[in-house]
């Protein structure tokens, strides 16, 4: 390995932006060459980064990791990791051993902390033995927490609970989750708190390929929901342009997208397809729009092929999975190099998988439920958390570097939306992805009955028009037969007549009764 010394030249009106971790250009950089400034790098991708490059645009490195994405620099891929954006170089490069070491750090400081001040956890920790222990010996004592014991606890103590680490005054970030699975849980954040929710975000838009001059739109409405305020104040402590959408059409959001020249759009999987939708019917090219990328969360569908097929296809964009909790923070990314795979951010997160039928663990590789220990939210913190998401864990060092668990595939579902018909299991989001793989659909619904005997499945569909229902019916429920083993019935319903969702949505019906139905 060779340490080299070098530096960029920027032009005289570049727009410079500091961070933790070094300072970057957001302007178009014209230097006929850049330099490294402080970094060890193989000989091999010295010569790759000095080389000229026809028609791209000059590459430039940071402190002390490379910032800027191989395609924008036109780099050959076997230099990858020399390339790859870090945010924390030093804890995202990290071995599986001292990804251990790091959490337990963490861990140990923060139950410190807990057993002295948060009334919600002491008892739980005061059992846990003094001095050091590895992770896996600490989680081992620890009891497994439940999203009703939480909504249980807000009940009993309103509004927020006895999970607060502080008095109220210290706080000054209020959110509630959309309750999408049971009451809406109200969640607190003091500034330092919020100042870990901006590190784990840029974790994610470094992982994602985020470049400096990226404007990034957020089409999304800044209410109590989480859902991308942290992102959107992240990127703009990262020196990106933000624009935020609130209080808009679709179709105003999508001309405001163009307007501003926007490269990066942030949203769900469901909207993107609705903004698609929508664009189409209006006389829009998203295409030939500048987005290069879009970022989705809330829902599975940024890594379900179909769905990711799609929308990358409607947008001419790469779409980037991430996975996040309003209680839990941002804990899951998909790098650039890696498509398909969403990374734990293992730095800030501890990561088990557990059958959710006994509560014991599951070896790497065996799907079951994602349980997560956030490590740097003290205001307000979870340990052991049943997030509830069906996945397969898997460990690995990719070409980024990272040496991070990751899903492959992302997440599969929900593991109390599981749908049992006719002897066989399955996910909404599985319906979803063979739904979506027709062609001439705008929307649908799921409608589980369960008041017979047998559960029986029915698929509510709005075809776009010009398209047969007819065949449009035959061919999808010949799809589902084949894939999932038994007939849904298929029902067309008029355009317009189904809910569109902005934030996460909200597809399955439940009937349980004469009275009573459950959306999830």
């Amino acid at each position: 390995m060779l340490a080299v010394m070098f530096s960029c030249r920027f032009p005289a009106n570049t727009d410079r932006f500091n961070g933790d971790h070094g300072t970057a250009a957001r302007s178009e950089h014209k230097s006929p060459a850049c330099r490294v400034a402080s970094d060890i790098v193989t000989p091999t991708a010295i010569d790759n980064i000095l080389q000229p490059r026809a028609g791209g645009k000059p590459c430039w490195i940071h402190r002390p990791f490379a910032i800027a994405n191989h395609r924008w620099c036109n780099e050959p891929t076997r230099s990858l990791s020399a390339l790859t954006a870090y945010h924390i170089p030093d804890e995202e490069r990290l071995d599986h051993a001292g990804i251990e070491q790091l959490q337990a750090q963490k861990l140990r400081g923060l139950l410190d902390l807990l057993k002295s001040r948060n009334t919600f956890w002491q008892p739980r920790i005061d059992a846990l033995p003094p001095g050091d222990a590895d992770v896996t010996s600490l989680l081992q004592r620890l009891p497994l927490t439940s999203r009703s014991e939480l909504e249980e606890d807000q009940q009993a103590h309103p509004p927020y609970g006895t999970l607060p680490t502080y008095e109220v005054g210290r706080y000054n970030r209020f959110h509630q989750t959309s309750g999408s699975t049971g009451r809406p849980l109200r969640w607190l954040d003091t500034a330092e708190d919020w100042q870990w929710w901006e590190k784990c975000w840029s974790i994610v838009y470094r992982g994602a390929g985020l470049k400096p001059e990226d404007r990034v739109v957020f089409p999304f409405s800044f209410g109590p929901f989480i859902g991308f305020w942290a992102a959107f104040e992240a990127a703009a402590s990262l020196g990106n342009l933000c624009l935020p959408a609130g209080g808009m059409t679709t179709a105003a959001r999508i001309q405001y997208t163009i307007d501003n020249a926007a490269t990066v759009v942030c949203c769900t999987p469901t909207y993107a397809l609705h903004m698609a939708d929508v664009a189409a019917s209006e006389g829009y090219d998203l295409p030939a729009s500048p987005v290069r990328m879009l970022i989705l969360a809330g829902e599975p569908g940024g890594s379900l092929p179909e769905i990711r097929s799609r929308i990358e296809l409607a947008w001419g964009a790469r779409v980037i999975d991430h996975a996040g909790m309003t209680e839990i923070g941002a804990w899951g990314f998909e790098c650039e190099e890696s498509p398909g795979a969403l990374h734990i951010i293992e730095s800030e997160f501890i990561a088990e998988v557990i059958d959710p039928d006994t509560g014991n663990g599951v070896p790497d590789g065996t799907a079951g439920e994602l349980v997560l220990t956030n490590l740097g939210r003290a205001g307000m913190p979870l340990l052991r958390y049943r997030t509830g998401d069906q996945v397969t864990l898997t460990r690995g060092t990719f070409s980024s570097g990272r040496n991070f668990a990751h899903i492959e595939g992302g997440i599969a579902g929900r593991v109390d939306q599981m749908i049992f018909i006719r002897g066989n299991n399955v996910f909404p989001s599985a319906i979803e992805s063979l739904v979506r793989s027709h062609d001439g659909i705008d929307e649908f619904r799921i409608i589980v009955d369960r008041r017979g005997t047998l559960s029986e499945l029915t698929v509510d569909v709005e075809p776009q028009d010009g398209v047969s229902r007819d065949a449009l019916a035959a061919g999808l429920a010949s799809t589902l037969q084949d894939r999932l083993h038994f007939r849904p019935v298929i029902r067309m319903v008029d355009r317009g007549s189904l809910p569109r969702f902005e934030l996460k949505s909200k597809r399955v019906v439940f009937l349980d009764n004469e009275d009573e139905d459950t959306n999830a």
